[in-house]
């Protein structure tokens, strides 16, 4: 394959409008066909770029500007600070994102809320009263009927304080609080595109 036609996840940031870390999100779920350099760099052909981004025009096309909730992409936030949870709902809610936001309190509410509508994404605070971010997570992750959910920590926890808690568990993306909004917006919106993409002609 020549050289031009291999990409770089910052050139594939660029080709689609979203974060590295989204690119990063997409070909670790596989939505993005990508190896491993010997020295661990990511190199993405160009082709399965452009075959990712066709498949974003496709499902456009299918649905309409304003999707019904029951196709919008499901969002879950675990936020005990009330401030922070209108922030989050302010960010999040300007992005003109095909989503549906919904907002807990504490772990219990979204164990009930997670058994209940089975959210296709979820942003978990970590340190919290009673069921923390972190059991909430672990809970997810010995299910495999809830693998295809995206999750990511948003907490202000250092990365000693985080691997004394057992570390970012496999899969799941951190995203250091005071938040870089940029990212968190590349984020969902990469969440959004897979999940319409997986819904396409059901």
């Amino acid at each position: 394959m020549p050289y031009s036609e291999i990409c770089t996840t910052q050139k594939v940031a660029q080709i689609l409008g979203i974060s590295v870390t989204s690119v990063q999100q997409l070909v670790e779920s596989g939505e993005i066909e990508a190896w491993k350099t010997g020295g661990g760099h990511r190199r993405i052909p160009l082709a399965a770029v452009q075959a990712y981004k066709a498949s974003l025009t496709t499902a456009t096309k299918l649905y309409p500007a304003e999707l019904p909730v029951s196709k919008k992409t499901s969002i879950l936030v675990i936020e005990d600070n009330a401030l922070q949870r209108g922030i989050y709902e302010k960010q999040i809610s300007s992005w003109n994102l095909q989503a549906d936001l919904r907002f807990c309190e504490n772990g219990y509410q979204a164990l009930i809320e997670i058994a209940t509508h089975r959210p296709a994404v979820l942003l978990a605070d970590i340190v919290m009263d009673g069921i923390d971010g972190y059991e909430v997570i672990n809970t997810i992750l010995r299910y495999p009927e809830l693998a295809a959910m995206n999750i990511a920590i948003l907490s202000s926890l250092s990365n000693a304080e985080l691997n004394a808690r057992g570390g970012i568990p496999e899969g799941v993306v951190f995203f250091s609080k005071p938040m870089n909004y940029d990212e968190l917006r590349g984020y969902l919106r990469a969440c959004c595109a897979q999940n319409v993409a997986r819904n396409v002609g059901n």
